[in-house]
């Protein structure tokens, strides 16, 4: 197009369509860039106005813990997020919380947010009980319940006033129906348990008694516990006897038998564990002359048969072996090696005595320990 007849070019026609072009290339110039400027002044007059009111995005700052307090309303959430530095202005969160009414609830407890996010960010982490800050309370197996009790107060600031006014309701606690109503000792399953921030002494004995509960049914506890001629309430005795003996399943189990064996005798159970709990021993297991002697009828020592309650929590195992004993002639055990836990065991008092001297020798060579 830039040729002539005579096969030259033609430079009018060259300078001519260049201006051309040229001019077109202005113009889509001028179109983008002011396309570009349009969107650019638009898009940051939308961010001043939404900034206005609001911060923009879940970025934030920094972190900072907030607490829902229980019972809280949306508005009273609002102004706790205001104080605490996460949202600008009331009005988009009244706008977010208008819009998801009924359709997300916002727990109470404590959440670990970022300082200057918008209304919606903050709403959404809220509203996802997935981040909750929780505590947690592990709580060992074989402690009476005066003993779980700073445990749960040091973890949770639960008083022990409260755990023990909640424990006495064990029907409101969730206990079977064999337990009896003020006595929660035994019931109360040694866990980790995981709380929210300012937990009731009602919910978290809840949760003990329903774990209790989870375990007893796998175990089929109540049944097994027929078969072998006893109640579920007396099993569960003999558990937290066994649980505070011995250690290991083998060892539980035997111990059991034993104590099956001794009341089929007629035979005091002669149980170190229910003396201490009668004397609210701390510390220790083994027990004095005059502890032995104490009158209270958890003392097997002077009593025959089983205490009237248990003496301590148990764990699975030790539940396990009072529904589940391990058939044995067996009368007599004693915990030769504390540090070790091994324990030996005689059919006969003579064969006792002599294993009870080697408890004796641990005894004298770990001085204090005894």
């Amino acid at each position: 197009m830039f040729v002539d007849n005579e096969g030259k070019y033609n430079w009018k026609k060259v300078l001519y369509h260049t201006r051309s072009a040229f001019a077109v290339l202005l113009s889509l110039a001028v179109l983008v860039g002011g396309g570009w400027a349009t969107y650019h002044y638009a898009n940051k007059a939308y961010i001043a106005y939404r900034t206005t009111d609001d911060y923009l995005g879940s970025a934030g700052v920094q972190d900072v813990m907030v607490t829902v307090p229980r019972g809280a309303g949306m508005n009273q959430i609002g102004f706790i997020l205001l104080d605490a530095g996460v949202i600008k202005s009331m009005k988009p969160w009244r706008k977010v919380t208008a819009a998801e009414a009924g359709s997300k609830d916002i727990q109470a407890g404590r959440y670990k947010l970022r300082t200057q996010i918008s209304a919606e960010a903050a709403f959404n982490y809220l509203a996802d009980p997935k981040n909750i800050e929780r505590t947690r309370v592990t709580l060992p197996e074989g402690l009476r319940l005066t003993e779980q009790w700073p445990i749960i107060e040091k973890a949770t600031k639960i008083k022990p006033a409260d755990m023990k006014a909640a424990e006495q309701n064990t029907k409101a606690l969730g206990a079977p129906a064999w337990v009896p109503a003020k006595n929660a000792e035994g019931i109360m399953f040694p866990e980790t348990y995981e709380v929210d921030d300012s937990p009731t002494a009602a919910e978290l004995g809840s949760a003990q008694v329903r774990q209790f509960n989870t375990v007893i049914t796998d175990l089929n506890f109540a049944d097994r516990a027929k078969a072998i001629g006893v109640t579920p309430y007396n099993a569960l005795i003999v558990a937290s006897i066994a649980e505070k003996e011995v250690r290991g399943e083998k060892d539980l189990g035997l111990v059991a038998g034993i104590f099956y064996n001794r009341l089929k005798a007629g035979m005091p159970l002669q149980s170190d564990a229910t003396v201490v709990y009668a004397n609210n021993i701390k510390g220790r297991l083994t027990t004095t002359n005059k502890e032995r002697a104490v009158k209270s009828p958890y003392n097997t020592y002077v009593n025959k048969g089983l205490p009237p309650g248990p003496v301590s929590n148990p764990g699975k195992l030790a539940l396990t072996a009072a529904v589940n004993p391990t058939k044995t002639d067996f009368l007599y055990f004693v915990v030769v090696n504390p540090d070790t836990g091994e324990t030996a065991f005689a059919k006969t008092l003579a064969d006792h005595n002599k294993n009870v001297k080697k408890f004796q020798a641990w005894c004298q060579s770990n001085p204090g320990k005894c």
